[in-house]
């Protein structure tokens, strides 16, 4: 058990979490800090607020190490819906435009697939925790406000179809920190010859660890009740 202070625990460990769909990561880290009393807590890289998956958590000691875990490779699987175009480039986000769905096969899809594969650089969406001015991109992106973006270069290391439908695509992808799948997703499209959204994602790895590892904020709380410490 860890010593108690007034601010907490000190408490040490690394907890992966598998993140629910409507919360943001700091929602969740603030949850598993309040669980284990922690002084201290942080996460290894924000999930959208839409996503799930891979979410891990550094308590006390461990977060010296949550940098390095931020700056490790990640995997998701993520779902694009074709035809439609949203503000933040998901579905929790307003339609902003439409556009026809070209009829295409598998073999469209994975012909274009190898472009969007190795170093690339990608202009961070409006809809993003970067900052401008000491402000969230997002919340700027909420009033309307647009800025100017760099570019930032990022590496896809693997892209593998993983189903298709007339409408929307599945993707498996591998790929460094910094890297923006909403925004992959919607140049895919584009290249597709129409527009898209996502409209699922999910962390299966970061960092080493993998989504058989994590554990729910539900089973969290069920081992609280039965006195972890």
């Amino acid at each position: 058990m860890g010593r108690r202070n007034k601010k907490g625990r000190d408490i040490t460990g690394i907890i992966i979490i598998d993140k629910p769909t409507g919360r943001s990561s700091n929602h969740v880290l603030q949850q598993v800090k309040r669980l284990f009393d922690a002084n201290k807590a942080g996460h290894t890289g924000s999930l959208d607020p839409l996503a799930t998956g891979v979410l891990p958590v550094c308590l006390g000691e461990a977060t010296k190490v949550s940098s390095y875990l931020l700056d490790a490779d990640k995997q998701y699987h993520v779902t694009c819906r074709l035809g439609t175009v949203t503000d933040s480039g998901d579905s929790d986000g307003e339609v902003v435009s439409t556009s026809d769905i070209p009829e295409f096969t598998e073999h469209d899809v994975l012909a274009l697939l190898p472009s969007f594969i190795g170093e690339l650089d990608q202009v961070p969406p409006m809809f993003s925790a970067l900052k401008h001015q000491g402000q969230p991109l997002y919340k700027l992106a909420r009033q309307g406000i647009e800025v100017e973006r760099k570019s930032r270069r990022i590496t896809i290391y693997d892209i593998k179809l993983l189903a298709i439908t007339a409408d929307s695509f599945t993707l498996d992808v591998r790929c460094s920190k910094g890297t923006y799948i909403r925004t992959l997703v919607e140049e895919i499209s584009d290249a597709l010859g129409s527009a898209g959204h996502v409209i699922m994602l999910r962390r299966v790895a970061a960092a080493g660890y993998i989504e058989q590892q994590a554990i729910s904020i539900e089973q969290l709380l069920a081992s609280a009740e039965n006195g972890i410490s």
